[in-house]
């Protein structure tokens, strides 16, 4: 029999919402499952940084937590560097602090706000004044990809017909269209976030968990056995089914 593997979506600095998901989790698995998170930890919500160490302490405490590079974890590593990078795939004239994308709201979880007049650099100093180190290191070892025999575990999707040992990170954090567009059969069932959804949805050859956190909605979570998979609710597992 095929253990059970947890899978958590996108969480956006939704604080509120992991404490469910983990709830539902532990009611259906126990105290010690495995669990998966799909990455984007951070961005939009008001608790980016309480996340960050809720995950931390689970994992310290011996959680069987493991744990995905979203693009906007990236993004805020990058923001983090010596000198801050700008992401390339970004839409000319955004950046991490556009108020689209959610930064703002992750740096006032550090208590560090800004304005139009804030120069780059000292703000970015501020920032690094006041982010943990270890909340570095879970950003810089954050994993592109977790698999098993039957599935695979990624942010933002694959490129088709590319093996899944050679896949690109800019892909795994960043990808839609192709991926989306994609009918075949993957080399495994795909289980990814980073687009949002209005429910949890499975394609066939993928299962997208994003329902869309980041905007105040419902976090969704799922429970796998082998490449069988139910959505976990109040009311128990619920098969999501093509």
């Amino acid at each position: 029999m095929t253990a059970p593997i947890y899978a958590i979506g996108d969480i956006h600095g939704q604080l509120a919402q992991l404490e469910r998901a983990l709830e539902l989790i532990h009611a259906d698995g126990g105290p010690s499952p495995t669990v998966v998170f799909l990455g984007d930890y951070i961005d939009r919500g008001a608790d980016s940084r309480a996340v960050i160490d809720r995950i931390l302490n689970a994992k310290d405490a011996g959680q069987n937590w493991i744990t995905l590079l979203g693009n906007h974890d990236r993004m805020f590593a990058w923001f983090l560097e010596d000198t801050p990078r700008h992401d390339p795939h970004l839409l000319v004239g955004y950046h991490w602090l556009h108020d689209r994308l959610g930064g703002r709201e992750t740096l006032e979880s550090y208590g560090v706000t800004f304005d139009d007049r804030t120069r780059l650099e000292d703000l970015h100093a501020e920032t690094k004044a006041v982010v943990p180190d270890s909340h570095i290191r879970f950003l810089n070892g954050l994993l592109p990809m977790h698999q098993t025999t039957d599935l695979a575990f990624v942010h933002a999707g694959i490129k088709p017909g590319i093996p899944l040992d050679q896949q690109t990170e800019q892909d795994l954090i960043w990808i839609r269209k192709p991926f989306h567009d994609h009918a075949g059969n993957h080399p495994k069932l795909i289980v990814h976030g980073h687009t949002p959804v209005d429910a949890a949805t499975h394609y066939g050859n993928r299962v997208n968990l994003d329902t869309g956190a980041g905007y105040g909605k419902p976090l969704a979570v799922a429970v796998f056995e082998g490449r069988d998979c139910w959505l976990l609710t109040p009311e128990g597992r619920q098969p999501l089914t093509p």
